[in-house]
């Protein structure tokens, strides 16, 4: 079977295409065929001779184990219109279990924060958890698990996925509400009839000690069971304050393999107690200059997250160009936080009152006379969802034109339950906050030399209750037309309601005594298209243009403003994309590129009061390129290269138009390549690139630029695997995560640390 390679690169493609194309091995010729041996020929057979042995013609099969192939499988979702990337008229890229093993992932953000236009989010009052920016567009409510949304807030493990997808650019008419820069598709493991399990085992210089378990067991002739596992405990990272103690478990069990009608039940049990990184705060525009390691949190903090995901999915084939498949996926994610960020800098008057930063910064302020005012981010919250998708998948003829129509509609249940709490303190004896005051200062430190003991006994003190929930009704139509075997046209339409009710117990409608409860409630309707137009000459080249649409109800996160806000029009997004698709040495290697256009209407920006307005347009153009495959059967590759042009065309603050938006750098481009020797010993690494960025809107924090360095090296043999991968070879400062909260606050990346992986598949 062919192997193809999505990636990125039109422009790349047009330079690296000709060198590629001149770089395959020409083709064998057949071996010649000896003479005849002259005495052989006049020799008299002997009819009483016993017969000669009988032997083998030798043999020799070249080619990788396909867990070790970077050239990523088909895409998982039929409802993409294809399961071939170069029938997708979208940028996509596809990390597979070889990319993510090679390079020690172990969560979906080490997983994808290698890919050139994403970038990472830090924790954060309502958005704690997996937080992830494409093409410069928050997609804190565009995860997915096998299509189906994955809303909560937690932090995500890798140790039960095949791959991991994403698709940029708005793509509402496939996934519904959101997507401004694009969705993260999570695909499980499925159950298979091969037999296998794999078991792993690593420790890192940081003291972080891991164990996954992968073991497949067919239970009868079409039916199998997977189970994977996960344990994990110590530090992530070379910064004080985040160490984990995780441990997960997904069973899943398929019926009716290979038959019409398959069953898969799935399911995904994780339990996490985590230190979240609260990061560094801002000091005169840059990331405060101290040790990287410094945290101004206290030891006990913790975010203890339970995670429960159950499904089912229904596929029954009619006949090979007929059918119809059916999912059904309940979430439940609880979090319960106790963590402590640095709110502000200041200094302290000789009363040991503190003062917070004057607008222009400090002016002849010892750094070591500054201190950290430290607040409370306390909540418990219950995130629950369900979701149900139908789809019909027919392939059909009008004439000589073929149609691969695909036909749905979902329907969606979420609520949201958050009890804030907040711990008021003192700071040298002198309170920290005024009665009714519910803003959770809880202490001070110093900014060189934070205490980083424990929390010093403030009380936690109910806070804000807030309240939602939602439902969702879609239908949609995608069809993928062949007009000449060179020709296909895409177009799509999906129609959404999407109805919200929040409520806050503390709201601008409050007094002192009085918690009256503020609803806010809103019926979004929207229509979302899709189109396109690729072009194919042959099976090496692909060309494509592309139109979509996508939408952002001002509920969609059921979280909200402390007040009530009128009901505001949805954010508007709209995507034109042009690019290419190249397939050389024969599929092995894969080369694409985009240029692109992102525009968000009605952007919300916040008063003063607390309530929002729809008054902004953010506007992103930009190129993508990637590659990834093989150059040799030795040498795999895959890299990138984004530039992104944003700006803000109407202020979505005050005094932020013409700024560039928060976590969106102009450039931003990775490479990781390894080399195998024998078959046996792999070496290789590869750098990351992260351009200068801003903290915030008002481009008031200005996030330096890195370049990190990355290596790998193992010998494998096919029973085992031992790995070393060596992180921040250089051992730079850089940042890695970035938050407006606070005024800009920043998570340095790890120092140099180094993991030792053991593989043994049986």
């Amino acid at each position: 079977m062919k192997r193809r390679v999505p990636m990125k690169t039109a422009m790349m493609g047009l330079l690296v295409a000709p060198v590629a194309m001149a770089q395959q091995p020409p083709p064998r010729q057949p071996a010649a065929t000896p003479p005849p041996d002259p005495a052989n020929a006049t020799k008299p057979v002997d009819p009483n001779a016993p017969a000669p042995a009988a032997t083998m013609t030798p043999v020799t099969v070249t080619g990788s184990r396909p867990s070790d192939d970077f050239a990523p499988p088909p895409a998982s979702l039929n409802r993409l219109g294809a399961t071939d990337v170069r029938d997708i008229p979208q940028s996509v890229v596809v990390i597979n279990k070889a990319i993510m093993q090679s390079q020690g992932a172990t969560s979906l953000g080490s997983a994808v924060r290698n890919i050139p236009g994403i970038t990472i989010g830090a924790a954060e009052g309502s958005q704690i958890g997996t937080n992830i920016n494409l093409n410069g567009f928050s997609a804190r409510t565009d995860l997915f698990v096998d299509g189906m949304r994955d809303r909560g807030q937690y932090y995500r493990d890798i140790f039960a996925l095949e791959q991991v997808e994403v698709l940029f650019g708005p793509s509402s008419m496939l996934f519904g509400r959101g997507s401004t820069g694009g969705v993260i598709n999570q695909v499980l493991k499925k159950p298979s009839l091969k037999a296998a399990q794999e078991i792993t085992g690593s420790v890192t210089t940081n003291g972080m000690v891991r164990s996954t378990i992968d073991v497949n067991t067919p239970t009868g002739p079409d039916e199998a069971f997977r189970g994977n596992a996960m344990i994990q405990k110590g530090s992530v990272s070379t910064r004080g304050q985040t160490d984990v103690f995780d441990f997960g478990f997904a069973p899943s069990y398929k019926m009716g393999i290979g038959t019409p009608t398959e069953v898969t039940l799935y399911a995904l049990l994780q339990r996490n107690s985590d230190q979240a990184d609260y990061g560094l705060p801002p000091v005169n525009g840059w990331p405060a200059n101290v040790n990287r390691n410094n945290a101004y949190g206290f030891s006990d903090d913790r975010t203890l997250q339970n995670i429960l995901t159950l499904g089912v999915t229904v596929d029954h084939k009619f006949n090979k160009d007929l059918s119809l498949r059916n999912q059904t996926q309940f979430n439940y994610v609880n979090a319960n936080i106790r963590e402590t960020a640095p709110q502000s800098v200041g200094t302290l008057s000789a009363t040991n009152t503190f003062i917070a930063a004057p607008a222009g910064g400090f002016t002849n302020v010892p750094i070591n006379q500054l201190f950290v005012r430290q607040q409370s981010h306390d909540r418990n919250i219950f995130d629950i969802s369900v979701y149900n998708q139908t789809e019909l998948n027919a392939k059909f003829d009008t004439g000589s034109i073929k149609h691969n129509l695909l036909a749905g509609l979902e329907l969606g249940y979420e609520s949201y339950y958050n009890q804030n709490y907040y711990r008021p303190g003192s700071c040298n004896g002198v309170a920290l906050q005024s009665p009714f005051s519910t803003n959770g200062y809880v202490g001070c430190t110093s900014l060189m030399f934070p205490t980083g003991g424990p929390d010093p006994g403030a009380p936690s003190i109910p806070g804000n209750l807030a309240t939602a929930q939602a439902r969702t009704f879609a239908g949609y139509l995608n069809d993928t037309v062949t007009v000449i075997p060179e020709l296909k046209l895409v177009g799509g339409v999906r129609y959404d309601v999407y109805w919200a009710q929040i409520g806050n117990t503390i709201n601008n409608l409050n007094t002192p005594a009085n918690t009256t409860l503020a609803y806010t409630e809103q019926t979004t309707p929207f229509a979302s298209v899709r189109g396109g137009a690729i072009f194919q000459p042959n099976e090496a080249q692909s060309y494509y243009v592309s139109y979509s649409t996508s939408f952002n109800p001002s509920l969609e996160q059921l979280v909200s403003t402390t007040g009530v806000s009128q009901p505001l029009p949805p954010e508007q997004n709209e995507s034109i994309e042009a690019g290419a698709k190249f397939d050389l040495l024969k599929g092995n290697l894969s080369l694409t590129g985009a240029l692109f256009q992102i525009t968000k209407q009605n952007a919300r920006s916040q008063n003063n009061d607390g309530t929002f307005s729809a008054t902004g347009t953010i506007r992103v153009r930009g190129v993508r390129t990637g590659v990834a495959g093989r150059i040799t059967p030795e040498w795999q590759v895959f890299g990138g290269y984004t530039y992104l042009d944003a700006v803000i065309i109407n202020g979505i603050a005050a005094g932020t138009t013409g700024n560039q938006p928060i976590n969106t750098p102009r450039d931003s481009a990775n490479l990781w390549t390894p080399y195998t020797v024998a078959e046996t010993y792999e070496i290789g690494g590869g750098a990351t690139y992260i351009g200068q960025r801003y903290a915030n809107n008002n481009d008031s924090v200005v996030v330096p630029g890195f370049v990190r360095f990355d290596a790998t090296a193992a010998y494998r043999q096919p029973k085992y695997d031992v790995r070393v991968n060596v992180f921040n070879l250089l051992n730079a400062t850089y940042y890695d995560q970035i938050i407006a909260s606070d005024g800009g606050r920043v998570v340095p990346g790890s120092g140099l640390t180094a993991m030792l992986t053991l593989t043994h598949r049986m």
